[in-house]
């Protein structure tokens, strides 16, 4: 994710102390690692292929994505693969520091809505900026019109330029709204959304093509959405 954030170094503090953890356990851990791991820690993400030619974007060079992608997004995949496994070790070790697992369960969320909204944004790409069908409806009654409401998602966007997070258009089946909602990081999001747009606003999604240059980015993006997707995603979330 570019430079090194507090939040990814107490991410690696977690992984190398739940490590060195398990290391120190006796028997505990080996005999979890010949057991089959229960599903919530079957530790066997794959990732999920680009459904687009990353060549063929708008203004998004093929090299931004497909780093984003190899890097960025299978880095987070990996991660929540090791994760799943250590606490399935930890379970198996009755002795394992509450303080230390309490470090794997905080990386466990911070992976796991990496992987989800890298998968959101990345399926996102691919159509040719133009919204129709029940979604772009909604959206324009929410807001008061559908250029209002792109506004005051760029505006969200921007408001996290320069640092790291994601702008992301949510269904929210408890208010029965639609919102954009401002993350700081993988673990921000509102309880029972559904997220139906994910932009990526750390500066490993932009900064190898735009540098500093944040809304010339969001530019690139909005003209790259397949409103298809986000329409579908729009009534399944609505049924």
């Amino acid at each position: 994710m570019g430079d090194v954030t507090r939040r990814e170094a107490l991410g690696s503090a977690a992984l190398g102390l739940g490590g060195a953890a398990l290391a120190a356990s006796a028997s505990g851990p080996a005999a979890a690692q010949d057991a089959p791991r229960p599903l919530a820690f079957a530790g066997n993400h794959t990732p999920k292929p680009l459904r687009f030619d990353p060549a063929k974007l708008t203004g998004l060079s093929e090299r931004l994505i497909t780093s984003h992608w190899e890097n960025n997004y299978q880095g987070s995949v990996r991660g929540l693969n090791t994760i799943e496994t250590r606490l399935a070790a930890a379970m198996a070790d009755p002795g394992f520091p509450t303080v230390v697992y309490a470090g794997l369960k905080r990386e466990e969320l911070h992976r796991t809505g990496s992987v989800v909204l890298h998968e959101l944004y990345f399926d996102g790409l691919g159509g040719n900026g133009e919204a129709a069908g029940s979604v772009r409806e909604a959206l324009a009654a929410a807001y008061g019109s559908f250029d209002a409401w792109e506004a005051e998602f760029r505006r969200t966007a921007m408001s996290l330029a320069g640092g790291s997070g994601w702008c992301v258009l949510t269904w929210n089946p408890h208010t029965r709204s639609l919102h954009n909602y401002w993350a700081w990081d993988h673990m921000h999001g509102a309880v029972a959304g559904v997220p139906l747009i994910a932009l990526d606003m750390y500066e490993h999604s932009y900064h190898m093509d735009y540098g500093s240059a944040a809304a010339r980015y969001v530019d690139a993006f909005m003209v790259n959405l397949d409103w298809e997707v986000i329409d579908a995603r729009f009534a399944a979330a609505m049924d």
